[in-house]
């Protein structure tokens, strides 16, 4: 039966096969194409050709991958409810974002990249403002701490650096 083909009145929703490669395994997703478009990547591979067979999905974990296509199985059809001002759905959301997004940093950063390559907008917004919420008010040495970034300036080095992009305030 082609994709095209109608079921109880439904007409079927064409599948497309993505391949995860993770510790040298690989892993076949198989995921309905209105869930999986919402990554414009995807989408452009779709379009010019590139999803009869299976698409390689690289830089992307299964764990990570599974989480994409949780979030845009979600998020499927939402704009349609936003137009309709449905006020319970847009909280629900919301709710469910939060609690979707509630993760550690490691994974956080992970969902980042994910969301980035696969040019999921609403992923990506969702999780760069956590990380900038797990930055809000903290000082540099706070926030190298949690990204694991290293001063590359002894104590007199940026002082200097300071004063030099500062010396307006220093006549």
């Amino acid at each position: 039966m082609s994709s095209s083909s109608r079921s109880k009145g439904k007409p079927l929703k064409k599948v497309i096969k993505l391949k995860i490669s993770d510790d040298c395994v690989n892993y076949i997703f198989k995921v309905k194409e209105d869930v999986i478009v919402q990554s414009k990547t995807i989408k452009h591979m779709i379009e010019v050709g590139c999803a009869d067979g299976v698409i390689p999905i690289s830089n992307v974990t299964t764990d990570i991958f599974d989480m994409v296509i949780k979030y845009c199985k979600k998020h499927l059809n939402e704009e349609m409810k936003k137009l309709d001002n449905d006020d319970e759905f847009i909280e629900e959301m919301k709710k469910w974002d939060a609690e979707f997004i509630d993760v550690d940093k490691s994974i956080l950063f992970n969902l980042i990249m994910a969301a980035n390559f696969l040019c999921i907008r609403g992923l990506l917004d969702l999780a760069c403002q956590k990380a900038a919420d797990m930055i809000k008010g903290k000082r540099v040495e706070e926030i190298r701490e949690i990204f694991n970034i290293e001063n590359d300036f002894t104590p007199e080095e940026e002082e200097e650096l300071i004063q030099n992009q500062n010396t307006w305030t220093f006549d």
